[in-house]
């Protein structure tokens, strides 16, 4: 491990031949544009897929150097394919991982195994997309497929995604649609793919549809979301399992329930890193990742015995407290490993509720009832449900946050306190409205006061049963409901407080109830549950190291305009508005290579008129723009989505440009029921 700079390798036990564009033809005649890199000096070898639709051409052209050329110099042939109707790829692209997708990744697995340069075994990895795309390919079993390494993915889709969390609608999903808006309506490159690049795009102009309007439409847990769940059974996955997250990222939970539930042999890492891979991993320390990845396709793909398999099955960074800042270069810790998970070294400890303040577990503490009902204003230091890191999107200071939830304290801590796995919070409340949220954060209080969030939780009140089946609150009836926070590792310092804050609204990162609602809490038979790891001089279970982040020589770009970013919280004291802008523009780059400028710019605005549930408002604009000679092509996307207690309203615009003159222009309207979101 090291918190050095990634190195450069150039030096590989294999040379390395390139193909920069090769055809797939898949079974219904489609065909997917391919880049191929494998040793030049070796004979039949295992091949590796990655399939996404982020543009191997331009998009991820630099970040697939890095480390599609550094595993094939170790002695595989790594594949990175489009998408069907991406990037250079025919077809259109309509949804994320439809069943033709699945039969797709097939059809290439299949086709891979059977070139002369594979010797039959296959493997998949990804980050994001390609990971959850690698995990409901091996569900399927198709042949060859000998192991996956997923990054960033999930195992529930309506569970641990961008689009809800604990029954509540994430402002991720907004966000998220919007960048799929903007992907999906962007051409292929006509040096690849000929004249019919603009038939091909036109298809995807009229053709791609606005998913978003799809998503609103299953608000609850069903057979849309468990499409591509491999939770409806873990069964279906019998190959060897890689996955991997970090505590900044959205898909953190997923590891520890894969771990848990795999039958197939399976290893879980999960480090301080945002959405990103760990040898580009941010807030740092990024490891040696692709040595491990090495690692793992040698002991599964080619049945080298190393001592892969001997790592601990659970390997997570234990985080020291930081004040609360919203990027992080490093977060302090260290490494420690579980021999299994659930964990023989964790246990759960029981905090009661008392009034304003956490219980010792072995307090009892008379019932009392406490109210609370949140303004809007909740929820604008909440940083992002998924981070990028960057713009600075981790929370911030939760005092303020705190000024509108009802808080409970525990002692000063006597000495470090440790905590890994999924704290939850027991609550017996009633409600005033049939619908209504809650929220839970736990938090690390330094003795200056400043509060650095831990981890969080949402639970819809009327998915308080069943995110298959919601039922509305009666108003004035008690209920016991239990609200699972994200997975974590975290120390808490001696000297310091642990805080739980309990809130109604958490906007913008959760879309708020239909209308603001009051929630009694009460204390006494109300408690946190806490996961606590207890402090050893040295793990029982022995560490991998790790060596330093390492991949190949990026190809070269260069920037051509600067891009800025911005994440700006706003309050109005005349009109009362608050909102929260977010600006993520990388500027123009040029990829020299192929002498390509491309332009990516997404705005994003989240607002809210005091307590008014019903001017909830996100707006998002993309602009995404080509430009090589005199081919020049532009698509500018615009999503706002708004509410009343009844419905949600969707308007869409896409404008597609070719130079100066506009060639398509369209526009959406729907209006989506609530169901009880």
């Amino acid at each position: 491990m090291s918190d050095s700079a990634m190195h450069t390798v150039t030096d590989f036990p294999h040379q390395i031949t390139e193909d920069e564009h090769v055809w797939i033809e898949v079974s219904d005649g489609t065909r997917l544009a391919a880049r191929i890199w494998r040793p030049a000096d070796a004979a039949a070898v295992p091949a590796i897929l990655e399939l996404i639709p982020y543009r191997k051409r331009d998009l991820t052209a630099q970040r697939d150097s890095i480390h599609h050329p550094y595993i094939a110099g170790h002695g595989y042939a790594c594949v990175r394919v489009d998408l069907r109707g991406s990037g250079d790829s025919e077809g259109v692209l309509t949804d994320e991982y439809l069943e033709q997708e699945l039969r797709d990744a097939e059809d290439v697995l299949a086709w891979l195994a059977a070139q002369p340069w594979c010797d039959g075994n296959t493997g998949m990895m990804g980050i994001s997309w390609g990971g959850f795309n690698a995990l409901q390919v091996a569900a399927r079993r198709p042949k060859g497929l000998g192991a996956i390494v997923t990054v960033c993915s999930t195992d529930d889709r309506y569970a641990d995604d961008v689009h809800y969390m604990g029954g509540c609608l994430l402002s991720d999903n907004l966000s998220w649609a919007s960048t799929m808006f903007a992907y999906t309506s962007s051409p292929p490159d006509p040096e690849l793919v000929g004249d019919t690049w603009r038939e091909m795009w036109m298809e995807r102009l009229h053709g791609s549809g606005l998913w978003l309007d799809e998503w609103l439409r299953h608000q609850r847990r069903d057979a849309y979301w468990e499409h591509g769940s491999i939770c409806e059974d873990y069964a279906d996955v019998n190959i060897p399992v890689l996955a991997v997250s970090g505590w900044a990222d959205g898909y953190s939970n997923a590891v520890f329930r894969m771990i848990e539930n795999l039958e197939s042999p399976s290893q879980g890492l999960i480090g301080p890193w945002s959405h990103k891979y760990p040898h580009l991993g941010q807030p740092g320390p990024a490891i040696g990742f692709l040595q491990e990845a090495v690692r793992w396709w040698d002991r599964w793909l080619k049945g080298i015995d190393n001592d892969i398999d001997q790592a601990p099955k659970l390997r997570v960074w234990m985080q020291d407290s930081v004040p609360p800042l919203t990027a992080y270069e490093e977060r302090p810790g260290r490494w420690v490993g579980e021999p299994n998970w659930p964990s023989p070294h964790v246990e759960k400890v029981t905090h009661p509720l008392a009034r304003h303040r956490l219980a010792a577990p072995d307090e009892t503490v008379a019932e009392q009832t406490m109210s609370v009902e949140s303004p809007l204003s909740v929820g604008q230091f909440a940083g992002k449900w998924c981070s990028y890191n960057a713009p600075p999107d981790l929370p911030y200071d939760q005092r303020e946050e705190d000024g509108g939830s009802l808080v409970f304290d525990s002692d000063v801590l006597e000495q470090q306190h440790e905590i890994l796995g999924s704290p939850a919070v027991e609550l017996d409340v009633t409600a005033d409205r049939p619908d209504a949220m809650v929220a839970v954060r736990l938090s690390d209080i330094a003795p200056d006061g400043r509060s650095t969030r831990v981890t969080y939780g949402l639970l819809n009140l009327t998915h308080r049963d069943s995110h298959a089946d919601p039922q509305p609150l009666v108003p004035g009836q008690r209920y016991r409901v239990r609200v699972v926070m994200n997975g974590v590792a975290h120390a808490f310092a001696a000297g310091h407080r642990m805080r739980l804050s309990i809130s109604t609204s958490y906007w913008p990162l959760a879309w708020a109830s239909p209308e603001s609602a009051r929630l009694d809490v009460t204390a006494g038979s109300s408690r946190l549950v806490l996961p606590v790891r207890p402090v050893r001089e040295s793990d029982e279970v022995s560490m991998h190291p790790f060596g330093d982040p390492e991949g190949a020589e990026p190809i070269s770009v260069t920037q051509i305009r600067n891009g800025e970013h911005q994440w700006r919280v706003t309050r109005d004291l005349v009109d009362y508005e608050s909102a929260l802008e977010v600006v993520n523009d990388l500027g123009v780059v040029r990829i020299d290579d192929i002498g390509l400028e491309v332009t990516r710019r997404a705005d994003e605005r989240y607002s809210s008129i005091a307590d008014d549930y019903g001017s909830l408002r996100g707006e998002t604009t993309w602009t995404m723009g080509f430009r090589r000679g005199d081919w020049d092509v532009q698509t500018v996307t615009r999503t706002v989505l708004t509410s009343t207690p009844t419905d949600f309203h969707l308007h869409a615009q896409l404008d597609a440009y070719e130079g100066q003159e506009r060639v398509v222009s369209l526009n959406w309207d729907r209006t989506i029921p609530r169901d009880h979101v």
